[in-house]
């Protein structure tokens, strides 16, 4: 079925550490909402929506994931552990492009994950409520 598949397409992509996949099948997550869940309401405005989404989704691949992940500068929207990879997460909505992105090297979130022997990834994840999905998507690698 398609829901396998794309299932089995983010779950890959993560242990791979192929974003571009991950960016293009949370884009198909997000196109695949029902335009009613959108009516008489403004969820799509709050960034706690997309990451419930994400959260639940990647939670229903038996990833080991922690939402609002607490470091002493804040909090990271979402950290996703796979394989050898870390990645921590941050979502933003109606964003200054690359806002996302800044906030987790500002913040210095990954600072919390520094000690273990993973390849660190941050991902800003920037959302348009008009659009109701992605419009801006980076990574970087942290360290190899």
């Amino acid at each position: 079925s398609d829901s396998n598949r794309e299932k089995s397409s983010l779950y890959l992509s993560l242990l791979n550490a192929n974003l571009k996949e991950f960016e293009d099948t949370l884009k198909s997550i997000f196109s695949s909402i029902p335009y009613n869940n959108y009516s008489n309401n403004f969820i799509q405005n709050y960034e706690g929506f997309y990451a419930t989404v994400t959260y639940v989704y990647l939670q229903s691949l038996g990833l080991e994931i922690i939402g609002e992940d607490v470091t002493n500068k804040g909090r990271i929207d979402l950290t996703v552990f796979i394989g050898d990879k870390i990645y921590i997460i941050e979502f933003k909505v109606n964003a200054n492009k690359g806002e996302a992105l800044k906030q987790i090297k500002k913040k210095n979130y990954a600072q919390k994950y520094l000690n273990k022997s993973s390849k660190i990834y941050l991902v800003g994840i920037e959302f348009d409520s008009k659009d109701k999905n992605i419009v801006n998507f980076e990574y970087e690698k942290l360290k190899s």
